[in-house]
């Protein structure tokens, strides 16, 4: 455990030493060395953990904190793993990606220091067992998170997106304070150790317990209805922050409701079932959106949640399957929530690294104004095409692995012998079914849209992207790859963080089952390779020539299909889900000199629930400006009347 802490050390002495130069270049440089070199000291434990190496590391602190206890269990080891690497490459990929601020003038100290702080907070939460310090330790989390977004703060939307992030991740600590007060009361500990063994007895007050935890850390997690901070603070925050945020440091979120199962054991059915549904809805409103969207980032930040939902299917249907003493069942769910937490991880950041890459070659997001990359950047295109196939849990990428245990656990938990699990089960399999299509259709919109065809307007790059941009994509890409054609190691690392729940003597019929779907895979992958290289080695030898064409000379881009036109039919299919708003601009005249048609499509809870909320919100404020009156004695004034009112009723009281 003295290494996983050095390791956060590494990372706190790096945040402050990069200050003591003037060099931004030499900045990014220290920082990516001080991420890497944390990096190998947390995994080096995390694996000894594995391994069952691992010791406590006890600070003894006065009478509030009690003793804090730093520990990795095997959940805390996988998630601290993912953590380290993921981190590190966002890092290492922001030297090329803020190339472009550090020209005009932009001072990244700060954010130097808020990255490696994020890292090391999110190590901090994984590895810390004691409640109070744990909450601290959450807040650092949220708040270095917070002044990443607000890096281009000086545009009025960003910050706008920043204070509603911070708001909500306040409602969301609100509930976690909640979870832990009452634990720490009914075990008469701040420590975690003592959590289970105080609620053993009080089932009623556990399973609300559970409830706190889950809707306290599903707010961070992304889960519907508490979603709305997630698509507006990824599309505004640099894209490296974007890749830690949504491929690491939501799934401390996943992190909290694992704990929160550890602490409170199996909830009630009902609750189960309130589980499970809300992450079929949370899968099914989050890729929806997401295939809706112009803006290449917050069409990846609505996809986030679909993902997380995905794993909270998993996870739903483990609960379900320990509650019915299904055994089998639980460890497959159980290890698909676990492998798509780490293939989430990888293929998201993939795909939001890829877009940064397009954003700052061609600044803009807006899918719509773009097309033809593949030609000028094609390392960048085709790694989000890897990403894309990946996401779409299509074989032989990870994506199909994690789904693939998802999508086994359904199968085997029919034969649960209850009716109303075999409903709830069904209506998961269609609708992760149903996910899966509409993410094909998501992503085959925004790469055909973004990188074939012709440009549709000036934002043309030259060349690709840096080697320092590429190199963590690269290496991101070739995961998502070997990952996916052996998905039977993936499910032997998966294993290890279920020993806290599950006695997986079961499994091992599975792994080889697992490495039969690998040989598969590899075949799969093998043809795939051939085809590409029959298909090189015929064009070589064909001729082309061109023919009369009835007067086409060649492709525009107002042939091209835009992105709001490919998912139109899907959108009046689903119409009552979206608030759809039309800028229509008709041609007139014989010789019309300008016309448009556009289209926006609004979050539904947005802006039937939220907006409503915040300008009543602003008219109720409103009503007290009178007291903003700048006149320091009447402040002095109030501040009198306020002692006098509270010493008044201190002596009653009394």
């Amino acid at each position: 455990m003295i290494l996983y802490l050095i390791g956060i050390a590494v990372l706190i002495f790096g945040a402050i030493f990069q200050l003591f130069f003037k060099n931004p270049n030499l900045k990014l440089k220290l920082i990516s060395i001080f991420a890497a070199s944390g990096a190998i000291f947390t995994t080096i434990a995390s694996i000894k953990a594995f391994l069952g190496q691992n010791s406590d590391i006890i600070f003894s602190l006065d009478a509030v904190f009690q003793n804090v206890r730093f520990s990795l269990d095997n959940i805390s080891a996988f998630f601290a793993i993912i953590i380290s690497l993921m981190s590190t490459l966002a890092i290492i990929y922001s030297n090329g990606y803020l190339k472009s601020y550090i020209k005009k003038g932009k001072d990244i100290s700060a954010h130097c220091i808020f990255l490696l702080m994020l890292m090391a907070s999110m190590l901090g939460v994984v590895s810390c067992q004691n409640a109070l310090a744990f909450l601290i330790i959450w807040e650092l989390m949220s708040l270095s998170s917070f002044f990443l977004v607000i890096f281009e703060y000086e545009e009025k939307n960003v910050i706008t997106s920043g204070i509603k992030y911070l708001v909500y991740m306040h409602l969301s600590v609100i509930f976690i304070i909640l979870f832990f007060a009452i634990l720490s009361i009914q075990a008469h500990s701040l420590d975690f150790a003592y959590f289970s063994e105080a609620l053993k007895e009080n089932i009623q007050l556990a399973n609300l317990i559970f409830i706190f935890g889950f809707i306290g850390f599903g707010i961070k997690a992304g889960f519907v209805p508490f979603h709305n901070w997630l698509p507006d603070a990824h599309p505004k925050a640099p894209s490296h922050v974007s890749a830690m945020m949504s491929g690491v440091m939501i799934k401390t979120g996943i992190y909290g409701i694992i704990r929160a199962i550890e602490f409170c054991s199996i909830p009630k059915l009902e609750t189960i079932y309130f589980v499970l549904i809300l992450s079929i809805l949370t899968a099914l409103y989050g890729i929806s959106y997401a295939s809706v969207q112009k803006d290449i980032k917050k069409m990846l930040a609505y996809s986030s949640i679909e993902n997380i939902g995905i794993i909270g299917i998993g996870i739903g249907v483990y609960l379900l399957a320990t509650h019915y003493d299904y055994p089998t069942v639980a460890l497959i769910a159980l290890c698909g929530s676990f492998a798509h937490i780490l293939n989430h991880s990888i293929f998201k950041e993939l795909l939001f690294l890829s877009a940064g890459s397009v954003y700052i070659k061609t600044h803009t997001k807006n899918m719509e104004i773009l097309g033809g990359l593949i030609k000028k950047m094609p390392l960048t295109a085709l790694c989000f095409i890897i990403g894309g196939i990946s996401i779409c849990a299509l074989p032989p990428f990870n994506g199909f692995v994690s789904e693939f245990l998802i999508y086994f656990s359904f199968i085997k938990a029919l034969d649960i012998n209850n009716f109303g699990v075999f409903i709830v089960i069904l209506f998961a399999f269609a609708s992760l079914a149903l996910v899966g299509t509409i993410a094909i259709l998501c992503f085959t919109k925004t790469i055909s849209i973004t990188f074939l065809g012709v440009s549709r307007s000036e934002h043309v790059p030259s060349e690709d992207s840096p080697k320092t941009m590429l190199v963590p994509m690269g290496f991101l890409a070739g995961l998502c790859l070997i990952l996916g054609l052996f998905p039977q190691f993936v499910f032997k690392y998966t294993l290890l963080p279920t020993r806290v729940f599950i006695d997986y003597g079961c499994a091992c019929k599975q792994i080889g089952f697992l490495s039969e779907v690998s040989k598969y895979l590899l075949i799969f992958f093998g043809l795939i390779l051939l085809f590409v290289l029959v298909k090189k080695l015929i064009s070589k030898k064909q001729s082309y020539y061109s023919t009369w064409g009835c007067g086409y000379n060649k492709a525009t881009s107002k042939m091209q299909y835009s992105a709001a036109s490919f998912v139109s039919p899907f959108l009046n299919i689903v119409k009552p889900l979206f608030k759809r708003t039309r800028d229509v601009k008709k041609a007139k005249g014989l010789f019309p000199t300008d016309a448009h048609y556009s289209t926006k499509v609004d979050d539904i809870e947005e802006a039937y629930v939220i907006s409503p909320i915040v300008k009543w919100d602003e008219m109720f404020l409103s009503k007290f400006e009178i007291i903003q009156n700048g006149d320091i004695q009447q402040y002095i004034r109030f501040g009198l009347a306020f002692i006098a009112v509270a010493l008044v009723i201190a002596i009653l009281i009394s």
